[in-house]
């Protein structure tokens, strides 16, 4: 590049540096300005207009979500939008499920939660793939987006109508927390690193690099993270797309030439980018270190992975990079954005084995494998091993009696100890054992899927049975298996509903109807099992209405009159999930549930009542609400609600509240009618007194005037 380019005052890189900002920022900016209306109909209007618009909200928050790795200057403030907007997943979901039409208002909110979101996505991805450089240059421009953007989203949710979109109390629990987030952050002026930004304009502005301070470009390194190659590459990658999008060139080439220094500084402290732990000491330090293979290195940190472990997509990582990138709640392959078909982590003994033989090769100290943590079951023995493979032998034979003896101690394996169910799933028994789910052989059946119950509780092997195909199998022995079957079908079914994709796979495989028949005929025993399951399969919205059509609601107001059955506490649970659900608020509606609930606020236990007001909360809402309210008062339901007021659980006191503020405006309603209709009742007696007294008077009137021609007789 030639020096020419270069800027010479500091008044010449930030005029330069700001007509950057100008077409960097225009994406974000643009799409943080509220569209002008159109002159369109209403959505109102039409459902296919609403559904379109809530597909496209919902579709914004999970483009969000996959956005990530935001290493730079504005690292807290981009974590903490996009968090924010994650957050607003489960109501979208629940929205998408909500009732049709909606009214103006809601239209109008969902709009402006979309351009929003649209705003908020070009500023995450500007954040996650832009320049580092240019971010620390426009500062000020980028803190004004970052504004601008909190502002329209924290306005976006005041104008949410919770109840017209049909939000159940947790969720909308959960948004008025993000809404006040959003409303504390846009009150808030978060202020940007005064050291970082001189030292970037400092070295920025020197012509050579032997006149920048060897301490600044260390710390515009460190802060700005261009640590190693692989962070200098991407970050001249950024500015080559920013050329390439019609940036001005004289800019970015400076930016370039910036970065260039970084870079020499980079490479003179670390020529080949490796710790200097894991280099060998003993070598010349003028001599040329080798150079690390890529595929020795885990495309997270770049660092010499010390224990790979392979992925779903056939990747592989650093054990401890991948498991943080999971626990952060990620659902996909950092390298390929693939989702991943599970969270089962894969140990790659061959890569481990030749970075080892690398190692020695070339003079480098293997890498030191991090210690297990304690609550990891331990590898089995090889004699442990060969007994599982004996067993896993003998599944597979075609001999009846061998597969009924081998899946019988497979259970009892699996249930004595973790470090047994982790053996048995990494011997690979968990697909022959889903094989075995159709039999027609009672005992073995019921051997069979009483051990991936017990293989379930261990996490890993949740994924191994998901993707062995297991539900069908399953949900096959909870129809038609023995009542032990068919309890521990469900029991297993609620175990691997515990990871919540799984809720979705489950419920979309036809278990709820098998799980409302248990519920219904099963023993105590299943009939808690299946409480349970449904209890976890219904968390997820898309699985109320399978199971309010499925006939799951008389079958809980009948156990909730069937005291003995001691099944009152799950049925509560679910009923109180169901009813924020419009599906499931009508059936409880249908069902004439209220004076069943009322019974259970004034005689069930602590968490019973809570669950029975949260219930009448969602009933008297809406289109009946006030068929619901005179039927509870008629139940006498004010006192009760009085005293949980008072005395009951904090949810329990905030379902009663709500309950009596409804009750108390339905009081003063109906007694205003009642004393409209008295006024009126009054008003039209007097007016038919003063007719009457007014026809007397005419016709006294009349008796008292004196004889007309009309009067005299014919001739």
């Amino acid at each position: 590049m030639d020096e020419e380019a270069k800027p010479n005052t500091s008044e010449d890189a930030s005029s330069k540096a700001a007509a950057a900002a100008a077409a960097a920022v225009a994406t974000a900016a643009e799409a943080a300005t509220p569209p002008t209306p159109s002159g369109s109909g209403s959505p109102e209007g039409g459902k296919e207009e609403v559904g379109d618009l809530v597909e496209r909200v919902a579709e914004l928050v999970d483009e969000i979500a996959v956005i990530s790795d935001f290493r730079n200057a504005y690292r807290r403030q981009f974590c903490n939008l996009s968090r924010r907007i994650r957050l607003l997943a489960p109501m979208m979901e629940e929205v998408k499920e909500g009732p049709r039409p909606l009214p103006e208002a809601s239209v109008a909110a969902l709009r402006q939660l979309r351009d929003a979101l649209a705003g908020a996505r070009e500023l995450l991805r500007l954040g996650s793939n832009g320049s580092k450089i240019f971010l620390v240059l426009e500062r000020e421009k980028i803190m004004q987006t970052f504004q601008d953007i909190t502002s329209r989203l924290e306005q976006a949710l005041a104008g949410i109508s919770f109840d017209e979109l049909g939000i159940s109390d947790e969720v909308r629990e959960q948004v008025e927390l993000v809404h006040a987030q959003f409303k504390r952050a846009k009150e808030r002026s978060d202020t940007s690193d005064d050291i970082l930004f001189n030292d970037l304009i400092s070295a920025y502005n020197s012509s050579t690099n032997d006149n920048v301070d060897p301490d600044v470009i260390q710390r515009l390194s460190e802060k700005l993270q261009l640590v190693t190659i692989s962070d200098l590459n991407q970050e001249s990658l950024a500015l080559h797309e920013m050329a390439s999008g019609g940036d001005p060139g004289a800019v970015v080439e400076n930016m370039s030439m910036l970065l260039k220094k970084i870079k020499d500084f980079v490479q003179t402290q670390d020529p080949i980018g490796i710790p200097a732990s894991t280099t060998n000491p003993s070598r010349d330090d003028n001599l040329t270190s080798p150079v690390v293979l890529d595929d020795f290195r885990c495309p997270i940190s770049l660092d010499l992975m010390k224990d790979p472990v392979i992925v779903s997509t056939g990747q592989t990582y650093e054990r401890g990079c991948i498991e943080r990138w999971l626990e952060a709640g990620h659902n996909t392959c950092p390298k390929t954005q693939q989702k991943l078909l599970n969270k089962s982590l894969t140990p790659n003994y061959v890569l481990r084995s030749l970075i080892a033989q690398w190692c020695e090769a070339n003079g480098v100290e293997p890498p030191k494998r991090p210690a297990q943590p304690n609550n990891t079951p331990a590898t089995c023995t090889a004699s442990e091993h060969s007994k599982v493979i004996e067993l896993l032998q003998k599944l597979s034979s075609q001999n009846l009696a061998d597969q009924r003896g081998a899946a019988g101690m497979l259970r009892q394996l699996a249930k004595r100890s973790a470090e047994n169910r982790a053996c048995i799933g990494e011997a690979g028994a968990i697909p022959i054992l889903v094989s075995l789910l159709p039999t027609t052989d009672v005992s073995t059946q019921e051997h069979v899927v009483t051990a991936l119950l017990n293989l379930s509780i261990y996490e890993e092997n949740k994924a191994r049975i998901i993707t062995s195909g297991a539900v069908p199998g399953i949900v096959h022995v909870l129809k038609r298996g023995s009542m032990e079957a068919r309890e521990n079908s469900a029991a297993t079914l609620f175990s691997l509903s515990l990871v919540d994709e799984n809720k979705v796979t489950i419920g979309a495989s036809g278990a709820i109807p098998a799980l409302v028949l248990l519920l219904g005929n099963g023993s105590q025993r299943g009939k808690k099992d299946a409480a349970t399951a449904l209890f976890n399969l219904c968390i997820y919205q898309g699985n109320k209405g399978k199971a309010v059509r499925a006939g799951l609601v008389p079958i809980l107001l009948e156990l909730l009159t069937e005291t003995e059955s001691g099944m009152v506490d799950e049925a509560l649970a679910i009923l109180a999930i169901l009813s924020s659900h419009p599906e499931g608020k009508a059936a409880i509606s249908a069902a004439a549930a209220i004076p069943i609930l009322v019974g259970v606020i004034r005689n069930g236990s602590s968490r019973n009542k809570e669950n029975a007001a949260a219930v009448l909360v969602h009933l008297c809402n809406g289109e009946q609400q006030q068929q619901h309210l005179a039927e509870a008062q008629e139940q006498g339901i004010v006192t009760l609600l009085e005293e949980l007021a008072e005395s009951g659980t904090d949810r329990g006191k905030r379902k009663a509240i709500q309950l009596l503020e409804r009750m108390n405006r339905f009081l003063k309603q109906q007694s205003q009618a009642q004393g409209d209709a008295m006024a009126q009742a009054h008003g039209q007696s007097q007016t038919l007194s003063q007719a009457l007294v007014q026809a007397q008077a005419d016709t006294q009137l009349e008796e008292s005037l004196p004889p007309t021609s009309s009067h005299l007789p014919e001739r």
